[in-house]
C-alpha cells in the first residue's frame, strides 16, 4: 500500500470538518498553503500537521517569537511590576 504525500481539498474538508467550499476559501486566500496540478488543489503532508494544529512550522514559530518580542517590547514594565504582584 502506497502510502499519501498530499490530500485534496475534499479530503481535508472531510478531516477539518468543514465544506469543501470553506477550506477552498482558505485555500485561495492563503490560510492553508496548497499546490495547483491541473483543476486542482494538493495540499502536502508537511501542511497537513500545521493546520490540524499537531505541529508549528518554522514560519510559525517565527511568527510566535516576533509576536512575543513585541509584547514584551510594548508592555515590558508593566509584565516586570505584575510579576511582582
Amino acid at each position: 500500500m502506497v502510502k499519501k504525500k498530499y490530500l485534496t481539498i475534499p479530503e481535508l474538508a472531510k478531516l477539518l470538518g468543514k465544506s469543501r467550499i470553506a477550506v477552498y476559501k482558505d485555500v485561495k486566500s492563503g490560510k492553508i498553503a496548497a499546490t495547483r496540478i491541473g483543476r486542482n488543489y494538493v495540499i502536502s503532508d508537511r501542511d497537513i500537521g500545521s493546520i490540524l494544529g499537531n505541529e508549528m512550522t518554522s514560519k510559525d514559530k517565527k511568527r510566535v517569537s516576533l509576536a512575543v518580542k513585541r509584547v514584551v517590547r510594548e508592555y515590558g514594565e508593566v509584565l516586570k511590576r505584575l510579576s511582582k504582584e
